[in-house]
Formats: structure tokens, C-alpha cells, sequence
């Protein structure tokens, strides 16, 4: 019987690249495929299945209510349709439809307004909002988004990622001090965050995880926080949230993703290092490659491998290699923001160390066949 690569005629792929959407994100552990499985051979009354996995994840988490999504961009834009249409249910039907008179204005620091693979500002328009930027591309203090705070703002809104301008941007907590002022709700999207508490704790009112990134979970988000606006989010599944349900098993996976989550060790960026450390010292043998231990740009306990590349020595530039890594067989896939200035990055967490010496091996062929 053919291999599913086989019958679809597709590549195999080393993700070198991290949690990403575009490769499937991770690799769920046979606890959480079996609890997928059971939601798909049952039936259940969703609502209550929402509700009570719901409580049970905000139990586990110590925060007021918990809803699982069908991934964190849906929990985005049902976050922000959640803090406009506030219970209304003419607003809930006709969210698109024509103003309403009340806030839609979402503020954000100017420097948060990115493409995470789709543009923020297309998941705030989708739940109904308009978004406004605070500050600079990098630049925002707590009185600069004070200033872009009117009558018609509804919520303030946090993007924490690696995507996002790191330096002089206010912190989650700043952020909600001044939404805490304004009497107006701090959504913060952490969906590749690992900390499951920390942004709630900071005083956020609704926060938004991607279920399959460091939860490992089937492809779901989770939105958690304070017990009204989490209500708020629950009833979009009667509006916009009917486009973007999440399935029975993506419930039940992700529950029980999460409680594994809390309970298991954590992998260290320290044993980051001591997995990647040979595979960097056979990269420094190449000519016109350079390889080091850099720390992930969002402040997280994650160690990668970068690797430089002088374009003279290999005949080719980073842009062009990352390219052709992609189009081998298996596909190689890293992570290629910095292309442009001569480095990728190699994220080994979802890498074993023979799919480490395949890609060292895909280098120095590239590198060896252009000198």
C-alpha cells in the first residue's frame, strides 16, 4: 500500500523552521491524537462540550473562563467582534452589515500591526473593527497610546510574537494599566507564547494561544480570561465564530493537550544547545559558512542555530539557498526572515539528529557544487 506521500505524490519535509502554519505547525503525542480520535467517533451537545471543557481548561489555569477556537486568528477576530457587538444579538446578525454607533476602534502599537502569515489588521476587520495605531514603527509608550485612545475605541490590542518591533514598545502590563484607566478591555494575541498564565496575569482580559504551536495540540486556538468577555467570544459562534468552528475532536484534543502541556517538563533552550552544538561545528568546517547558538527574538527559552552565509565563497545568495533547500527532496525548511541579510536560522525542536545531518548535508552540497 502506498505511503500517503506516495499516493499524493508529495514531499517529505524536515521543519526546521519552528511552529509554523505553513508546514502543520507540530506533531501531536499519541495521548492527544487518541483523545481527537474519541471526539471524532462520539457525539456530544457542543454547547455543553464548549462550556465545560471551557471551565475545566480555566480550572487548570486559574483564570475566570476558557473557550477552545479553531486557531488564534479566529480567536482574534472573534475576540474583537466579542468586545463590539458586547451580548447585543441584533449586532451579533448584522456585525458587517452598517454602523452600529458604538466603539470599533482597536488601538494597537504601530509596530504590532504585522503579517504573521496573514495581516493583523485583516483578522480586526473581520471581527467588525477598525484598526488604529499608536506610536511608531519603533516607538510606543504607554502616553503615546493614550493618545490614540478616543470615544470610539473599543479595546486595546497586544500582539506578542517574534513578527512584532521589540525595542522602546510598551510591556503587556503598561498596556494594561492604560486599559485598566480607559475602563476599556486589553485583548493580547501570545499565540506562540509558552507561559499559559503570565498575560492574564498582567492584567490582560482576553488572551489568545495558538493550540498547536508550543501546546503541541491538534490546530485550534484558545482564548482565555475574564468570565464576560469570554461569553462575549462563545456567542460569535452564532455570528462570524460560524465560519471558523472548531470541531468536537479539536475540543477534546486540545483539552487534553493543554493538561499534558502543564504537566510535562519543558525542553530547555540549554539542551537546545547541546543537541545542536556538533551540527554547528560541522558547519564552520564549510567554506564561506559561519554558524553560532543565537536566543529567540521574543525573549523565549528557545536556542537556534544561526548560520551566515558570504555569497562570494558559496556562489549564490541566502535567498537563493533557502530556496533551493526548499526545493529538495525531503524539503528543508528554516528560517529564512534574514535571508535578505545573509543568515538563516535552524530551529531544532521538531528536528531529530539524523534530519540534522541531512540538512548539514543539503548545505555543503549546495555550498561544494557553486564554488
Amino acid at each position: 500500500m502506498p505511503s500517503v506521500y506516495e499516493k499524493y505524490q508529495l514531499k517529505p519535509v524536515i521543519n526546521a523552521s519552528g511552529r509554523m502554519t505553513i508546514l502543520g505547525v507540530s506533531t501531536p503525542e499519541q495521548e492527544v491524537v487518541d483523545a481527537v480520535n474519541f471526539g471524532l467517533g462520539h457525539y456530544f451537545e457542543v454547547k455543553d462540550l464548549v462550556n465545560k471543557t471551557g471551565a475545566y481548561l480555566a480550572g487548570l489555569l486559574d483564570v475566570e473562563d476558557a473557550v477552545v477556537v479553531s486557531c488564534a486568528s479566529a480567536g482574534i477576530a472573534q475576540s474583537v467582534a466579542a468586545v463590539i457587538v458586547r451580548g447585543d444579538p441584533y449586532r451579533l446578525e448584522q456585525l458587517h452589515a452598517h454602523a452600529h454607533g458604538v466603539p470599533s476602534e482597536i488601538v494597537l502599537p504601530k509596530g504590532h500591526n504585522v503579517n504573521f502569515g496573514a495581516p493583523v489588521g485583516t483578522m480586526v476587520n473581520l471581527g467588525g473593527g477598525k484598526v488604529v495605531e499608536a506610536g511608531y514603527a519603533n516607538e510606543c509608550s504607554p502616553a503615546q497610546l493614550t493618545a490614540a485612545i478616543n470615544a470610539n475605541t473599543a479595546a486595546i490590542l497586544y500582539i506578542k510574537s517574534h513578527h512584532c518591533v521589540q525595542k522602546s514598545i510598551l510591556s503587556v502590563a503598561e498596556a494594561a494599566e492604560v486599559a485598566r484607566a480607559h475602563n476599556l478591555p486589553l485583548i493580547v494575541d501570545a499565540a506562540a507564547e509558552e507561559d499559559l498564565r503570565l498575560y492574564y496575569n498582567q492584567g490582560a482580559d482576553l488572551v489568545i494561544y495558538s493550540g498547536a504551536k508550543a501546546i503541541e495540540g491538534p490546530t485550534s486556538g484558545l482564548v482565555l480570561g475574564k468570565r464576560q468577555y469570554v461569553e462575549w467570544v462563545k456567542q460569535q459562534a452564532n455570528g462570524i465564530g460560524r465560519a471558523m468552528k472548531v470541531g468536537k475532536e479539536g475540543i477534546l484534543g486540545l483539552t487534553h493537550a493543554i493538561e499534558r502541556y502543564l504537566a510535562k517538563e519543558k525542553e530547555s533552550g540549554a539542551t537546545m544547545v547541546a543537541k545542536m552544538s556538533p551540527f554547528i561545528e560541522r558547519l564552520n568546517q564549510l567554506p564561506g559558512v559561519t554558524a553560532k547558538v543565537v536566543w529567540d527574538s521574543a525573549g523565549r527559552d528557545i536556542a537556534r542555530t544561526e548560520i551566515t552565509f558570504d555569497h562570494q565563497q558559496i556562489g549564490m545568495t541566502t535567498v537563493q539557498l533557502v530556496t533551493r533547500l526548499q526545493q529538495g527532496n525531503p524539503a528543508i525548511y528554516c528560517r529564512g526572515y534574514k535571508a535578505n541579510e545573509g543568515h538563516i536560522e535552524i530551529d531544532v525542536r521538531s528536528v531529530t539528529i539524523p534530519q540534522l545531518d541531512q540538512i548539514h548535508a543539503a548545505i555543503a552540497n549546495l555550498v561544494q557544487e557553486n564554488r
